[in-house]
C-alpha cells in the first residue's frame, strides 16, 4: 500500500504503514551459472505394472543435490558463491529458485550472506556456538525502495554470528524464520532508513546485546534471550524470553509471557562427523529460553539413510511409497508437483523441507494429509495452491480425530501455505487441524494481495485456519486475506500466543464480505459451542482499498462465557481505508478516521 505516514527512526510506539501493494515483483535472475537445477528423478516402478509385483524399495539417504550449497571453513570463494545465489533471488518473489545454504562446524571470517527470497542459511552442529560467522546474515530491503514488508519466505538457523560492527540486520517480513541463532551483539529488525516493516518471529534464540525492532508492526519472540528490547509499535509479544520488557500493553505494546505453555523446536539437519543426521528435538514444558544454552540439546537424532532424499520431478506416489517403507522425507529444494496427495501414516514421521522446498497440488487434491496419530513433524516447506481449487490444503488428522497426543503431539513448523501470487490458485479451506495437542509454531498462511492470479475470485480462499481438535496450541500465527474467515477455532482448550492479520484488501463492496446480518467475517472467529480457549497479543488490520467505505463489525468472535478469554487485543485502520466498529464482538472503541492509531481492549471478558 503506498506510504501512511513517512518512517520513523528509533522511537516508542511510532506508527508505521503496511505493506506496500506493488503487484508483481521482477522476475526470477538467470539460474546461478555452474549450478544448474539438477533433471528430474525417475519414477519408482508402481504396483500397477503388468507383472503386478511389489515397487522396488526406495533407497534411504543419498545426495542433497545441485540447490544445497554446504561450505567448510577451507572452501574457496564462499563469498563470491553467497554473492551469486542473491543476484539470483533478490527481487525473485514468486520465481522457481530455491537455495539452501549449509555450513559445517568451524570459525568463517569476512562473510556478509545477504538472503533473498526462497534462502535458507544454516550451521551444521548441533549448538549454534560450533559453527561460527565472524561477519552477517543480512536482510535489507534496497530491492524494493527501502520498505521491508514484501521479504518474505528466507531464513537463517544454527548459527553463532560476530556483526562486523556489532550489530547484524534482519528486516524481514512474514515466513521468515530466525532459530537456534546466536548474535554476540545486538539485531536490527528494521531495513535501512527505518522503512516499513510488518513483523517476524524468533524462536531458540540468544541475543547478547539488545533487539531494536524499530519500524516493525508486530513481533513474536519465543522461548529465547535477550540483552534487551528497545521499542514497539502495535503488538510485540514474547513467551519465554529471558531479557523480555514487562508487559505494559498497550503503551507500550508489549505482552509477555514468563514461559510458553508446550513448545517442541523444529528438526534441523546436522553433522556427526563425516554423516549428515537429523535432530530432533524434545518436547518441553513451561519452556524459558534457549533449549542448547548448557551443551548439547535434549532430543534424539535419525541418521540421513532413514529419510528418503526427494529432488523435484519425483512424483506423489514416490513419496507415498518412500512414507509406506517407513522412510522419513527430506525435500530437497524446489517445486513438487502432486497429482496426489502426501500421505503421512506412521507416528513420528519427519518430514523436512530445505530451502523453502514447495509442493503444489495440480488437480485440486489436498497437499499432504496426517492420520491421527503420535508425533509426527513437519517442519521448512512452502505449499502453493494450484490453479484447480482445493478443498483443503494441508489436513492434519481426519475429521472426528479423538486420540490424545498430549505426551507426543504433531508439530507443524514453518510450514507456509499460499494461495496466488505466483500464479492462479484456489483453495476453500488452507490448513486444517482436527488431531488433538497438535502445536502450530509458526505459520504463514496467506492469500496473496499482489503477484500474479490475484483478484477477489481469482484466487477466491474462503477460509486460513480452521481448528476443530482439542488441546491445540498456536504459537507465532500469521493468517492474512482471505474471503471469509481468517481463522476458525471449534477444538475445545485451544490457546493461542501472537497472531497477525490483514484482512483481504480487494474485497469490492460492502455486500461482497456481508455475513448474515454482520457486517464482514471476523479475522479470528471462536465457535459458539466453545467452553475453553484462550488468546494473547492478538492484531487484525483492515485496508479496503478497492472500497473505503466498507465497515467491518470486528476483529475478533467469541462466545460469551467466562472460560473463553483473550488479552491485549488490537485493531487498526489503515489510512482510513475501511474501519472496523469494534474490537471483539460488540467491544472496543471504533477505529477512527486516518489515524493509523489502534483500538485496543486489554482483557475480554
Amino acid at each position: 500500500m503506498p506510504p501512511l505516514t513517512p518512517p520513523h527512526p528509533p522511537a516508542q510506539a511510532s506508527a508505521v504503514g503496511r505493506r506496500a501493494v506493488l503487484g508483481a515483483a521482477a522476475a526470477a535472475a538467470p539460474v546461478l551459472a555452474g549450478l544448474a537445477a539438477a533433471a528430474p528423478a525417475a519414477a519408482a516402478p508402481t504396483s500397477g505394472s503388468a507383472a503386478r509385483r511389489r515397487p522396488r524399495a526406495l533407497p534411504g539417504g543419498g545426495d542433497l543435490g545441485p540447490h544445497v550449497l554446504v561450505f567448510d571453513p577451507s572452501t574457496p570463494d564462499i563469498q563470491a558463491r553467497l554473492d551469486e545465489v542473491f543476484r539470483q533471488q533478490e527481487s525473485a518473489q514468486f520465481g522457481p529458485g530455491r537455495w539452501a545454504l549449509l555450513f559445517k562446524p568451524g570459525t568463517y571470517h569476512g562473510l556478509n550472506a545477504q538472503l533473498g527470497f526462497y534462502t535458507s542459511i544454516a550451521g551444521l552442529g548441533l549448538s549454534p556456538d560450533d559453527t561460527t560467522i565472524h561477519g552477517d546474515v543480512t536482510v535489507d530491503a534496497g530491492w524494493f525502495g527501502g520498505n521491508a514488508t514484501q521479504n518474505f519466505w528466507r531464513s537463517a538457523e544454527n548459527l553463532a554470528l560476530v556483526p562486523v560492527n556489532g550489530t547484524n540486520r534482519w528486516a524481514v517480513a512474514q515466513a521468515a524464520p530466525f532459530r537456534r541463532m546466536h548474535v554476540r551483539g545486538g539485531l536490527n529488525l528494521a531495513p535501512d532508513g527505518y522503512g516499513w516493516a510488518s513483523g517476524g518471529y524468533i524462536a531458540d534464540s540468544r541475543i547478547d546485546g539488545q533487539v531494536g525492532p524499530y519500524s516493525q508492526q508486530q513481533w513474536y519472540t519465543r522461548d529465547s534471550s535477550v540483552g534487551g528490547w528497545i521499542n514497539a509499535v502495535w503488538n510485540m509479544v514474547f513467551s519465554g524470553v529471558e531479557g523480555a520488557p514487562a508487559t505494559s500493553f498497550p503503551n507500550p505494546p508489549y505482552t509477555t509471557l514468563d514461559t510458553t505453555p508446550v513448545s517442541r523446536e523444529k528438526p534441523f539437519l546436522y553433522l556427526d562427523g563425516n554423516d549428515y543426521r537429523v535432530f530432533l528435538p524434545a518436547k518441553r514444558v513451561n519452556a524459558r529460553g534457549v533449549t542448547w544454552g548448557s551443551g548439547t540439546p535434549r532430543g534424539t537424532s535419525l541418521p540421513l539413510a532413514r529419510f528418503y532424499v526427494a529432488r523435484p520431478g519425483v512424483t506423489a506416489a514416490t513419496l507415498n511409497q518412500a512414507l509406506d517403507q517407513g522412510l522419513h522425507l527430506l525435500l530437497t529444494p524446489g517445486v513438487y508437483h502432486l497429482d496426489e496427495p502426501v500421505r503421512v501414516t506412521r507416528p513420528n514421521t519427519v518430514v523436512l523441507g530445505l530451502g523453502y522446498a514447495t509442493l503444489v497440488p495440480d488437480n485440486g487434491v489436498t497437499a499432504l494429509t496426517v492420520a491421527d496419530v503420535d508425533g509426527v513433524r513437519l517442519a521448512g516447506f512452502l505449499v502453493d495452491a494450484g490453479p484447480v481449487n482445493s478443498a483443503t490444503l494441508v489436513e492434519i488428522g481426519p475429521r472426528g480425530a479423538k486420540r490424545d497426543h498430549s505426551a507426543n503431539p504433531t508439530t507443524v513448523q514453518d510450514v507456509f501455505i499460499r494461495i496466488g501470487g505466483a500464479g492462479p490458485g484456489k483453495a476453500t479451506t488452507s490448513l486444517v487441524v482436527n488431531s488433538r495437542h497438535t502445536i502450530i509454531d509458526h505459520t504463514w498462511i496467506w492469500r496473496a494481495d499482489h503477484g500474479d492470479g490475484v483478484g477477489w475470485e481469482t484466487n477466491r480462499a474462503d477460509y486460513g485456519l480452521v481448528v476443530n481438535g482439542d488441546d491445540v496450541l498456536a504459537t507465532g500465527l500469521f493468517v492474512e486475506h482471505f474471503n471469509k474467515y481468517d481463522v476458525q477455532w471449534f477444538g475445545q482448550r485451544g490457546r493461542t500466543i501472537f497472531f497477525q492479520n490483514e484482512k483481504a484488501y480487494d474485497a469490492p463492496n460492502q455486500a461482497a464480505i456481508q455475513n448474515g446480518t454482520l457486517r464482514g467475517y471476523a479475522a479470528y472467529r471462536v465457535g459458539d459451542r466453545v467452553t475453553a480457549h484462550e488468546g494473547w497479543g492478538l492484531g487484525s488490520y483492515c485496508y479496503y482499498n478497492v472500497d473505503p467505505t466498507i465497515v467491518q463489525e470486528h476483529g475478533f468472535a467469541a462466545p460469551v462465557t467466562p472460560g473463553v478469554r483473550f488479552h491485549n487485543l488490537l485493531v487498526v485502520s489503515l489510512g482510513g481505508a475501511g474501519q472496523y466498529a469494534h474490537v471483539i464482538n460488540g467491544d472496543g472503541a471504533p477505529t477512527s478516521g486516518t489515524s493509523t492509531v489502534p483500538s485496543t481492549v486489554v482483557s475480554y471478558p
